[in-house]
């Protein structure tokens, strides 16, 4: 997974009257979710400041810089999430491995619905940003499941696809998961509970992959 980054960690500095400074997972957390819901572009230093709580010189106290506060949100929440993704038991079957990573890849983003919006935001853009996130989670991700998916594939059990487009297909349904006003419009229900949340995930799990799991046709384009 790699290093954490290193960050410049100085006093912040609320003005006199202002709440206390939250935590530091409390600050990530809610960092978390302004990038998520408003894109980097539109979370200023002051907007940061403001869902914090604190005054508007406290990111660059802090954390040194902006860009630096993004990658030490990224990094908390990515670590957590690898740490969930292990490497399959040496002489796992290869479909066995598929389903489990992808069943829980979903429940990991149905857990932590801002991360996928992050990335889904930060995907349309060619930015260090996304080079930062290839490089610290998707790819180190996908190298999880990448041997076995190849097997499957050499082996006939898998169609042979471009792997961009079969990740693709991995990863785009997570939308369904995270991207709540739009699933409330085909249908969503407006209020479940985690344990109902993980098992949606667990059926879409399913969908996709016994999808990936039937060669068909790929001659035709």
């Amino acid at each position: 997974m790699g290093g954490k980054t290193s960050t410049t960690r100085r006093p912040g500095r609320p003005s006199g009257g202002s709440p206390a400074v939250p935590e530091e997972q409390d600050v990530l957390r809610r960092g978390l979710e302004a990038f998520a819901e408003l894109g980097y572009d539109r979370a200023s230093a002051r907007e940061l400041a403001r869902r914090l709580g604190v005054s508007h010189t406290f990111i660059n106290d802090r954390y040194g810089s902006k860009a630096a506060f993004w990658r030490a949100v990224v990094d908390a929440v990515l670590g957590a999430q690898l740490e969930r993704m292990a490497p399959a038991p040496p002489g796992s079957d290869d479909e066995d491995v598929v389903r489990q990573f992808v069943t829980e890849f979903y429940r990991v983003h149905s857990g932590e619905p801002y991360l996928a919006l992050l990335i889904a935001d930060e995907s349309v853009r060619d930015t260090e940003r996304l080079d930062y996130l290839c490089r610290r989670y998707i790819e180190p991700t996908l190298a999880l499941v990448a041997p076995s998916i190849e097997r499957l594939m050499a082996s006939g059990r898998m169609a042979r696809v471009p792997k961009d487009l079969l990740f693709s297909a991995i990863i785009a349904p997570v939308s369904g998961l995270v991207q709540k006003p739009l699933a409330r419009r085909l249908g969503h229900p407006e209020h479940l509970s985690q344990t109902d949340g993980l098992a949606r995930a667990e059926v879409l799990a399913s969908l996709v992959v016994n999808g990936l799991l039937s060669p068909g046709d790929t001659n035709r384009r």
